[in-house]
């Protein structure tokens, strides 16, 4: 197994992964067949179509990093932010409607105090669209170790509170509070903005896991309304009927917002 996950982070298209998530499909691999060339290939395989098809070419994070901080002022910011979200399939889907995504979805609820962000991808890229009191902590990981140390970068440049670490959501899940560094509080706000349909094709089971194991007060539970090539294939009423099975039984609100390429759900617990 150690040999399997070796190869496949000699890849540069998977060395920047966290070894715990490559480990983990390696195990799973290992066990199906004897040959190691062969595991290798199923395990890049997933890692492709879970992470690695959703880029735009080849992430230059220290570049990105010397653009953003030779911005002068806010307007030339966040036209360098929004081409940025351009580089990942997920936030460049949201571009069309950014500025009123996160207003629509943060509308109604009590200004957060801190947000988690799973499996974040460049999402904190949109905090200047976001509207979040200057307070708020935000909270990001990404399995990515070079994404998450770009992030760290950004915080430090927009002087938000708050971190981004790396996290496996595969590994096996801990206590919720436990997702966060140890010296931060709990979540008012949890977001899994397109994740969910990424880690089940890693592990089918993961969801009713994941979405128990968060105590944010709401979460924003989002799935893409097209494919990467941009065809619908029926996708939003398959992710509705998804969403209605992983909360049934739930004492949780839901509430549901449609955009052209994304469908979103906010969770409220406590409430019926």
């Amino acid at each position: 197994m150690a040999e399997i996950v070796e190869l496949v982070m000699a890849s540069p298209k998977y060395a920047r992964l966290d070894p715990s998530l490559v480990a983990a499909l390696a195990a799973q691999e290992a066990a199906k067949t004897r040959r190691s060339k062969e595991a290798v290939k199923q395990v890049k395989n997933r890692l492709h179509q879970s992470v690695a098809a959703y880029w735009q070419g080849a992430a230059d994070f220290a570049r990105w990093q010397e653009l953003l901080q030779t911005t002068a002022d806010e307007g030339s910011r966040r036209a360098a932010l929004r081409a940025l979200l351009g580089a990942h399939h997920s936030t460049r889907e949201r571009l069309p409607f950014l500025d009123t995504f996160y207003q629509t979805l943060f509308a109604g609820l009590p200004p957060p105090s801190s947000v988690l962000d799973l499996g974040c991808g460049l999402n904190p890229l949109a905090l200047p669209w976001m509207g979040l009191p200057a307070t708020t902590r935000y909270y990001a990981c990404d399995v990515d170790h070079g994404q998450v140390e770009f992030l760290k970068g950004w915080f430090a440049l927009a002087g938000q509170p708050g971190q981004a670490f790396v996290c496996n959501l595969l590994a096996p899940m801990p206590p919720a509070s436990r997702l966060l560094p140890t010296d931060s509080p709990a979540s008012d706000v949890a977001l899994l903005l397109k994740i969910l349909p990424c880690l089940e094709q890693l592990d089918r089971h993961i969801g009713p896991r994941l979405l128990a194991g968060i105590s944010a007060a709401t979460l924003i539970v989002s799935f893409p309304a097209q494919s990467l090539g941009g065809k619908g294939k029926g996708m939003v009423q398959h992710y509705s009927g998804h969403m209605a099975q992983l909360v049934e039984g739930h004492p949780w609100q839901v509430e549901r917002f449609e955009f052209p390429s994304e469908l979103v759900f906010r969770l409220r617990r406590g409430t019926s």
